[in-house]
């Protein structure tokens, strides 16, 4: 079944990026441009990410850090 019109991606390959580790709908953009046109599929990829494990949420949810987490978040240099 088809979650972006726009870009051709299938369910399938939501959940195939979703298991590789994206974990927001920015990620699945970031993979397949998912969600990038006309914004209409970005529920339905929200609902999908939130029914799938993710290995970084279950990570937070076990106490580990979010900053550890996130890889494109800048930290600031220690002085």
């Amino acid at each position: 079944m088809y979650v972006c019109n726009c870009f051709g991606v299938t369910e399938a390959q939501v959940k195939r990026h979703a298991e590789d580790g994206a974990c927001t709908p920015r990620q699945i953009a970031s993979a397949c441009k998912a969600g990038t046109d006309c914004g209409s599929c970005v529920r339905r990829i929200q609902a999908l990410l939130g029914r799938g494990a993710c290995p970084r949420r279950e990570l937070v949810d076990q106490g580990g850090s979010a900053v550890a987490l996130a890889p494109q978040a800048e930290l600031p240099e220690a002085a």
